[in-house]
C-alpha cells in the first residue's frame, strides 16, 4: 500500500518530515512520496506563498532534497519502506478555473513552476518522474479548488501519467468513469488525514517499479482507516476497485 501524495511543514503540512516518515512506517506502508508544494512564482497566490514561507523555492529545493534522501536512507533500513522524492507544482489563481496543481513524483531536480503544463509534464517525464493530475475536480470539501486541467483534460490526455481518482476520503466520480489513468492518495497534511484511500502495488519495492506500476496502470485501490477507528481491520467495509472498472467492488 502507497500513498503518493503527502506533506510536511517544509511547505503547508504540519509535520516535521521524520515525524511524517514514522507515521506510514509504523503502519506498515510499503511506499510513500513527498510532494511538498512549489508554487510558480507570477501569481499574486505564488508570490504570498512565498512571503508566507509554506512553499519550496528553487533556493531551498536542494536542502529538501537532501533531506528526503536522508529520511529514504532512514525509512528503508527501520521500516523496510520506500520513500520517493517528489514536489506539487502548485499554480494558484483566485479563479478555480485558472489553477492546478501538478504532482511531480520520482523526480530529484528542481523543476521551473512557471512553465505551461504541457512543458512541466515534459520536464517531469524527462527527469524519470510520472506527471499526475492532482486533484482536477471538486474536493468536496471548502477550499481552494483546481478545475483547469479537468477543463482541457482531452488537450492534456497524453500529458499526464494519471489523474488523481480520489484525494483523501472521496471518491472522484467523473475521474472514476472517465476512462483515464488514474491514482488514489490522501494529499496528507496532518495525521489524522491518513484515513484515506490510497493505491496498492504488486509490483517490486523499487521506485522504478512503483512509477511504471502507474504507467501501466498495474494497480488497485483501497481505503485505509485506523484501526482503532476501524470497524473491521484496517479496511472498514473491505471496499476496493481496480482500474478500469468503473464501479465500486465490495470483496470479502
Amino acid at each position: 500500500m502507497a500513498d503518493l501524495h503527502t506533506h510536511t511543514n517544509l511547505s503547508d503540512g504540519k509535520m516535521p518530515m521524520r515525524e511524517l516518515v514514522d507515521l506510514y512506517g509504523t503502519r506498515g506502508f510499503g511506499a510513500i512520496a513527498i510532494t511538498d508544494h512549489l508554487c510558480e512564482t507570477n501569481s499574486f497566490l505564488g508570490k504570498a506563498s512565498r512571503y508566507l514561507r509554506c512553499t519550496l523555492t528553487e533556493n531551498t529545493f536542494d536542502s529538501y532534497l537532501d533531506q528526503v534522501n536522508s529520511e529514504a536512507e532512514r525509512a528503508w533500513k527501520e521500516y523496510r519502506m520506500l520513500v520517493i522524492p517528489g514536489m506539487e507544482i502548485t499554480k494558484n489563481f483566485l479563479s478555480n478555473q485558472r489553477s492546478a496543481h501538478v504532482l511531480a513524483i520520482g523526480v530529484d531536480r528542481y523543476i521551473d513552476p512557471n512553465l505551461p503544463i504541457p512543458e512541466l509534464c515534459s520536464a517531469i517525464r524527462s527527469a524519470g518522474g510520472i506527471a499526475v493530475a492532482a486533484h482536477p475536480v471538486s474536493t468536496k470539501k471548502v477550499e481552494k479548488q483546481t478545475f483547469h486541467l479537468w477543463s482541457r483534460r482531452e488537450e492534456l490526455r497524453g500529458s499526464f501519467d494519471a489523474w488523481e481518482v480520489a484525494s483523501g476520503p472521496h471518491i472522484f466520480e467523473e475521474v472514476l468513469h472517465s476512462g483515464l489513468p488514474m491514482i488514489a492518495t490522501s494529499d496528507l497534511h496532518v495525521p489524522k488525514q491518513i484515513s484515506a484511500w490510497k493505491t496498492v502495488f504488486s509490483c517490486e519495492k523499487t521506485q522504478e517499479a512503483v512509477l511504471q506500476s502507474v504507467r501501466s496502470q498495474e494497480l488497485s485501490f483501497s481505503f485505509y482507516e485506523e484501526a482503532s477507528k476501524a470497524c473491521n481491520g484496517l479496511f472498514p467495509g473491505n471496499f476496493s476497485f481496480c482500474p478500469p472498472r468503473a464501479n465500486l467492488a465490495r470483496s470479502g
